[in-house]
């Protein structure tokens, strides 16, 4: 496991790259800010109102070119989005819409957002902005990938969680590749998906529960974190909504036009985001939060039926 100390070396050596980037791009930083630090350092270039996300923990399958595709995307849609009119975190039109490397980190900067501090959205609320969300999206005229993110995570993190039994039990990973080979043949392409689930259609989908990634500001609730941002059904943005979310989604998207959930769906997708918890198992030992953070989750899976 990275040690405390490490892991404050990799923030810094973060922070610096990030206000090199800005300072090479025209951008006056003379007290950065760290906001967030987990699987990226969001790093504040302050006074100016720019923001960089500097992911520093990413799956092993992840490669510089993967991640510059994973990045363009994400700038490409959310630009779209706000030329929309939606209400969504920006890039930052003080620089190129454009994923920037230096020393070994690539970042990607954003407009800055006051945002309210501890402010709770109800599950209905953030429900009925997922489906006002989908509504835009379903006109993104980009191109996308189908269910991004599962392979090769999923089978790449589950083969280096074989050596840690100190992360996840034989039994456990047992079962968590049980679990693979059930759902890999219906989500590995469209035409797989759509002969599994006849009738269910797929669109441009936020890829990352949407609902828990709205930002709370004065001005209004913002969109924001459109990293995994991908082709897939609905259901996908609604996993853990729980009964009331989904009804008030369902009478959202019928006003909007838009299909309604499909059970069978959102369950299948719902045991494979556990899955996916567990399979982050693997990133642990670069980020050790993860053990304590994810076991609510990883029990929640050990209590689900096994698929099928």
């Amino acid at each position: 496991m990275i040690t405390d100390e490490q892991r404050a070396a990799r923030t810094a050596r973060a922070v610096a790259a990030a206000v090199a980037a800005g300072r090479d791009l025209g951008i006056t930083v003379t007290e950065p800010e760290v906001l967030y630090d987990v699987f990226s350092v969001i790093v504040r270039l302050a006074p100016s109102p720019v923001v960089v996300r500097v992911p520093t923990v990413l799956p092993r399958t992840t490669t510089l070119e993967t991640q510059l595709a994973d990045q363009r995307r994400e700038l490409a849609v959310a630009s779209w989005l706000a030329g929309q009119g939606l209400p969504v975190v920006a890039p930052s039109p003080l620089v190129p819409a454009e994923p920037v490397q230096r020393d070994g980190f690539s970042m990607t900067f954003w407009e800055y957002i006051e945002f309210v501090e501890d402010a709770n959205l109800s599950v209905e609320h953030s429900a009925k902005l997922v489906a006002k969300l989908h509504a835009a999206l379903r006109e993104y005229p980009g191109e996308l990938e189908f269910l991004n993110g599962l392979d090769p995570f999923i089978p790449d993190a589950l083969a280096q969680l074989e050596d840690r039994p100190d992360l996840l039990a034989p039994a456990d990973l047992d079962r968590a590749r049980r679990e693979w080979d059930v759902f890999r043949p219906m989500l590995e392409s469209e035409e797989a998906f759509a002969e599994a689930f006849p009738g269910v259609t797929v669109q441009p989908i936020h890829g990352d529960s949407p609902g828990y990634n709205l930002i709370v500001t004065t001005e209004g609730d913002l969109y924001a974190d459109f990293e995994l941002v991908n082709r897939g059904p609905i259901e996908r943005d609604l996993t853990f909504n729980g009964p009331e979310g989904i009804e008030a989604y369902n009478a959202a998207a019928e006003e909007a036009g838009l299909r309604k959930v499909d059970d069978g769906v959102l369950r299948t997708l719902e045991a494979v985001g556990l899955l996916q918890v567990v399979a982050c198992l693997a990133m642990a030992p670069e980020l050790p939060m993860l053990v304590d953070g994810l076991k609510p989750m990883i029990d929640q899976w050990r209590e689900t039926p096994f698929p099928g």
